[in-house]
């Protein structure tokens, strides 16, 4: 069987300054994996160039043997929050209605079955109350739950998050943990941007450790250890120290 998604000799950069260099890596069908590094090393831009949301100066990037073009429908992505304009003016329920739009197809609107199948995704992330509030007016956390539900509603096979546990409470964290884990368990591929290592043991399978390129990539005890973290985090010696990992 081929990988959920496989990545070969990335590169990536930025006005001529490399972003990404050399990346290779593959993931199988149901790991949860969190992408971690240091700031800059390239954790969004990683998740983006997967995506085709930025261009890639090389390597190829293949999702169950084909290409990110090919089975886009099958992706469900949720950006960073500071990058969602939360002032645009839709209600919580049309934002997560957003994520049945891939399978209609184009020019079709949602009809009773969507809009009831996109309250049941606002029920499983716990805030079906606020489906007729504008989403500007949430708090952090149920703003990060209003984009889980529209990925959940997008009944994908792989789900990328960048950051999704910034700025959020604690309760909205564990919810969103808790259902990555049930998607996981019950067969989906989900890749998580994560700035947090002292959460990483208890929240995924698999690492990808970078600082511009791969440092390291495996099961939680290959890439959780100081030999391995001090390649990627060599200049942040006391951040190290507080996670008990010596250099």
């Amino acid at each position: 069987m081929n990988p959920a998604l496989s990545v070969k000799s990335l590169f990536v950069s930025y006005h001529g300054n490399e972003a990404l260099k050399n990346v290779s890596f593959s993931i199988e069908q149901g790991k949860l994996v969190g992408i971690i590094g240091p700031n800059g090393a390239g954790k969004s831009t990683l998740l983006k160039a997967l995506l085709n949301l930025i261009p890639k100066d090389n390597g190829e990037v293949q999702i169950y043997g084909k290409s990110f073009n090919e089975l886009r429908k099958s992706v469900a992505y949720v950006p960073q929050r500071s990058n969602i304009d939360w002032d645009f003016p839709i209600t919580v329920l049309d934002t997560v209605l957003l994520g049945t739009y891939p399978k209609l197809g184009l020019f079709k609107r949602p009809k009773k079955s969507e809009k009831e199948w996109a309250l049941q995704c606002l029920q499983r992330v716990g805030i079906a109350e606020f489906s007729k509030r504008q989403i500007g007016e949430l708090s952090g956390g149920q703003q990060q739950r209003v984009f889980l539900a529209r990925a959940l509603a997008q009944e994908s096979e792989m789900l990328f998050l960048d950051e999704p546990f910034v700025g959020i409470d604690v309760s909205s964290e564990e919810t969103i943990i808790t259902i990555l884990k049930e998607l996981k368990n019950s067969g989906k591929t989900i890749l998580v941007v994560h700035h947090d290592l002292s959460k990483v043991s208890d929240y995924f399978d698999q690492l990808v450790l970078l600082n511009k390129e791969l440092i390291g990539f495996g099961d939680i005890n290959q890439v959780l250890n100081a030999e391995v973290l001090a390649k990627a985090y060599s200049g942040e010696f006391s951040f190290l120290d507080k996670l008990g990992v010596k250099v």
